[in-house]
């Protein structure tokens, strides 16, 4: 059985748990988590620590993986199990009425009820539903009556049905349900940009593992040992003065093996990479820049000359504050500047964009959507000329995740105010970020529109995996943005990503792994060439 001194030690090592869970093992076949549990009468977090130990030492291994795909209640569906789903609810109450008026459904359900069970803004998206099933009819007046509807009626209970099915098992598998079920899981959950969903869908891995050739030979030897993993490991006083240790079996230690990994604490590696872009900026002269999350319209786009009727300031673009919705005044005569800039222009620019500005709507509150409104409040704070600033802030925008978008970002912000500045200023300092800071190795430069600056232009890099991405935009400050804010000389200004240079920087391939919760990434990253 190879009882050999080295595999012997081996076995005898082993932590109870280690011991429990080989022992669970048949010497063939695969096992899954959950059947390793029964076997094992283990928990299933000691499950699955023990295997982790076993793989690293090679006496179990990975057999197969499988992905299942789950569907589970949202707690609106854990609520509709309680008191109906509103389409069953209203024809219920309708039924019971003859008909009623739109605006008095809710508050008759809730009184036949004798609780609060259906929302107001339920009531209209759920006759949405039922007037194709022909299960309603609006008639003057405002009114719904209900309609004899028994294919509908059959797939809302079939619905209602499977809501009490998926809250008694908790979860469903959801390929093992029918082709009718799945479809009503798939058109009732939760999605990104849907505001709500009855169901939600979750993937998990079942994992099975076997023993491996020297698995079977340790698991063999802890049989002839007579081992259980009940076995003592520590040595007690009490079991000293009653003398019970003579009859106890004890655990055997290896002190040949190597200590614990010492885990010393660091500093995050984006947080690192910040703090490198910080003393880069300021060993070249620059001045940081702070201010608010949370800012008005004004600052975060009318005094930079985007137009209020410009896309970028829709609900799907901006987040916008519920509460408070705005801000209580902002400043004069800046206010006065900015708002005639957009309604006929200023030194030139002739025209402006023609429209009436509105000042109430300048005073909504957004969560920065762009660095460029720290750059706009510090030309509107007398700043130095010429003089250097710069700025690293979280933003945030409405984005769909991907490896290099994310709903919340950084940028690093600046501008130069000087009377000799150039174009060919912004290039090269442009040029500098990127190759210096982002560490790209090629970079290029593409025409760009923005509001707020002519000309514009976009800085893009060349990532090893990703290929070519946009770093940033940057231009000269139109005159509608700075002579309004006191200033009367060449700005340039910029916003970089500083999330997609700290990519370059790190060299990784997804943005989402700047906040990963890798221990060993985190511990063990570096700047490309810099920390090391």
């Amino acid at each position: 059985m190879g009882l050999t001194n080295e595999n012997k030690l081996l076995a005898q090592t082993l932590h109870p748990l280690e011991v429990k869970l080989l022992l669970a093992f048949a010497v063939q076949g695969a096992f899954t988590g959950s059947e390793l549990e029964k076997q094992s009468k283990l928990e299933a977090a000691q499950v699955r620590t023990a295997v982790e130990w076993l793989k690293a030492k090679e006496l179990i291994e990975l057999k197969d993986s499988q992905t299942i795909v789950e569907a589970g209640l949202t707690d609106l569906g854990e609520r509709y199990h309680a008191t109906k789903i509103p389409e069953i609810l209203i024809l219920e109450c309708l039924k019971s009425t003859g008909s009623l008026p739109i605006g008095q459904i809710a508050a008759k359900i809730n009184e036949q009820a004798g609780a609060e069970v259906i929302m107001a803004d339920e009531v209209q998206p759920a006759l949405g539903n039922l007037k194709p099933m022909g299960c309603v009819s609006f008639i003057e007046g405002g009114q719904v009556k209900p309609e004899s509807c028994p294919a509908g009626e059959k797939e809302l209970q079939l619905k209602q049905n499977l809501i009490g099915q998926i809250f008694a098992q908790k979860t469903l598998v959801l390929e093992k349900c029918a082709k009718e079920q799945q479809d009503i899981i798939q058109q009732n959950t939760k999605k990104r940009g849907k505001a709500k969903g009855v169901f939600r869908i979750e993937e998990s891995k079942i994992n099975s593992y076997s023993l491996t050739k020297q698995g079977v030979m340790i698991r063999g030897i802890l049989e002839e040992l007579g081992m259980t993993g009940e076995e003592t490991q520590e040595l007690t006083p009490e079991m000293i003065a009653d003398g019970s240790w003579r009859t106890r079996a004890f655990r055997k230690y290896n002190i040949n093996l190597k200590p614990t990994r010492s885990i010393i604490g660091k500093i995050h590696p984006y947080r690192e990479y910040m703090d490198y872009i910080k003393k880069r900026m300021i060993s070249l002269g620059f001045e940081e820049l702070i201010g608010p999350l949370v800012e008005s319209e004004f600052w975060d786009m009318d005094a930079l000359f985007m137009p209020q009727f410009h896309s970028a300031r829709e609900i799907h673009d901006v987040y916008f504050v519920k509460e408070p919705k705005a801000a209580s005044n902002i400043p004069e005569p800046f206010l006065s500047n900015v708002a005639k800039a957009h309604e006929s222009g200023v030194a030139g620019s002739l025209h402006g964009w023609g429209y009436k500005f509105d000042k109430d709507k300048t005073k909504r509150l957004v969560m920065r959507s762009q660095t460029t409104a720290l750059s706009a409040r510090k030309l509107a704070d007398n700043p130095k000329i010429p003089g250097k600033y710069f700025g690293m802030a979280r933003c945030f925008r409405y984005d769909q995740v991907d490896a290099s978008h994310a709903p919340d970002f950084f940028q690093l912000e600046g501008i130069v105010i000087d009377p000799q500045a150039t174009f060919r200023s912004l290039l090269g300092l442009l040029k500098l970020f990127a190759s210096e800071i982002a560490k790209a190795k090629e970079v290029k430069f593409l025409p760009a529109y923005f509001p707020f600056t002519e000309p514009s232009v976009e800085v893009h890099v060349k990532h090893p995996s990703l290929g070519w991405m946009e770093l940033g935009g940057a231009g000269i400050f139109r005159p509608e943005v700075v002579l309004p804010l006191g200033i009367d000389c060449p700005v340039l200004a910029w916003g970089l990503g500083t999330d997609r240079m700290a990519m370059m920087a790190l060299g990784i391939n997804d943005i989402r792994q700047l906040f990963s919760q890798d221990l060993d990434f985190i511990r063990e990253k570096r700047i490309a060439g810099v920390l090391n």
